[in-house]
């Protein structure tokens, strides 16, 4: 995980939440975005909580993961 935040504007991001999401309850969820050279990850149900940035690598390994499961 990225603890150090490498500056640029990331209100640009486009957001999106998985496809498993609750939809009787949108705002309970985690929501993804690719940035350069990371994926950020918010909660969308407190936006003012730091956003969390993952390098691609360690991305790809979690997805991998999840993905067996």
């Amino acid at each position: 995980m990225i603890t150090k935040d490498s500056g640029g504007d990331t209100s640009r991001l486009e957001w999106f939440k998985s496809s498993y999401s609750d939809s009787g309850n949108s705002n309970e969820c985690v929501e993804v975005a690719a940035a350069p050279g990371s994926v950020r990850v918010r909660d969308s149900k407190d936006l003012s909580v730091p956003q969390l940035a993952f390098g691609t690598a360690a991305w790809a390994g979690f997805v991998l993961y999840a993905a067996g499961r």
